[in-house]
């Protein structure tokens, strides 16, 4: 992951106040274009959708039994968690309703009761993410203990940490499989840490969706299969979630409080597209428009599309590079950059 300062800006720098004159132009069109415009119908169908889902892979459960092919059924729920959790991320960024407290009610039912995770956590720490992409020091996205994203993280790492940095290339995506572990934890962390009527009732809804998961798992299968259902169903939930942010930003430039950079160009030059057909945007959850995403975080999720060809003509014409991989091409960039970063914790090799 490159500095800014590494890899530059294309064009000469405008001033502070025709930089703000260039969002307001592009923020313009793209209300005009009725981009921002809610997608109550669409949104419906989609969280109907979502509910079928769960609600059939939950009946298959109960239906099959004491089985290891549960397996597979735990394959299933972890890929239905993970749509149901998209749609907490765009009640987090109040995409489907104007309220906020009608998107915050979505997304605790979404976040905290259908998958385990506080909404009232997750929320704040993902808009310190949206402020600060990729800075070093106010991005928490990239101050993960487990990984170094820099040159300074790598050198900060001390024992069995700094062993991870130097072999997280190799081990970034086996890490994702405890990211739901991880997310559960930071969560229940947050719950009891924290007073007041809202997080009690984010405290039960937890509660509830943990104690109804756990009853479900052990009524039905055998201890030994139990484990293993949880095992395979939080872990691949995990690794799918890891997978839909992943290619976003690593192995972007990052920044440091020595860049002066307005919200357009540090919303731009720190995300990556990732290009694709409409099968991506369903497996990615329409994060794959990160770039769209980041100028405009409470444009509906099918509107991104549409708003990418305005986006992109917008950034050509203002010599603002508009970065857009494919998705494999996006993991390999972002394994490459850790590989890189992990280089001087690994022993040089020696001649023969």
């Amino acid at each position: 992951m490159a500095s800014l300062n590494q890899e530059g800006t294309a064009g000469s720098v405008p001033s502070p106040t025709s930089r703000w004159g260039e969002y307001t132009q592009l923020s313009r069109q793209v209300k005009q274009a009725g981009l921002l415009d809610r997608r109550r119908g669409w949104y419906g169908a989609r969280i109907g959708l979502n509910l079928a889902l769960l609600a059939g892979g939950w009946v298959g459960f109960a239906l099959l039994g004491e089985s290891w092919w549960q397996l597979l059924i735990a394959a299933y729920l972890a890929v239905v968690f993970t749509q149901v959790a998209f749609i907490g991320h765009d009640a987090g960024h109040r995409q489907l309703l104007r309220s906020r407290a009608a998107n915050d009610r979505i997304g605790l039912v979404h976040a905290n009761l259908l998958t385990g995770i506080s909404f009232g956590w997750w929320v704040p720490k993902h808009n310190a993410h949206h402020t600060n992409p990729n800075h070093e020091d106010l991005d928490p996205d990239i101050s993960i203990t487990a990984l170094a994203f820099t040159a300074d993280q790598a050198s900060s790492r001390h024992g069995l940490v700094r062993l991870l940095a130097r072999h997280q290339a190799w081990l970034f995506f086996p890490l994702l499989l405890l990211e739901a572990a991880h997310l559960h934890l930071a969560s229940s962390k947050a719950v009891l840490g924290g007073s007041g009527r809202a997080n009690t009732a984010e405290g039960l809804l937890l509660l509830t969706h943990t104690a109804a998961y756990l009853t479900a798992v052990l009524l039905v299968l055998s201890p030994l299969q139990a484990i293993a259902f949880v095992v395979v169903q939080q872990g691949l939930f995990g690794l799918y979630l890891g997978c839909s942010f992943a290619p976003n930003h690593k192995g972007m430039p990052t920044l440091t409080d020595a860049e002066q950079l307005d919200f357009l160009r540090r919303q731009v030059l720190t995300s990556r597209n990732v290009a694709g057909s409409r099968l991506v945007d369903f497996l990615l959850g329409g994060l794959n428009y990160q770039i769209e995403h980041h100028l405009f975080p409470t444009m509906p999720r099918p509107n991104l599309r549409r708003a990418q060809p305005l986006v992109r003509d917008f950034c050509q014409h203002h010599d603002l590079p508009y970065t857009e991989a494919s998705l494999v091409g996006s993991y390999a960039q972002a394994v490459r950059h850790l590989h890189a970063v992990g280089t001087p914790l690994r022993p040089a090799p020696t001649a023969d």
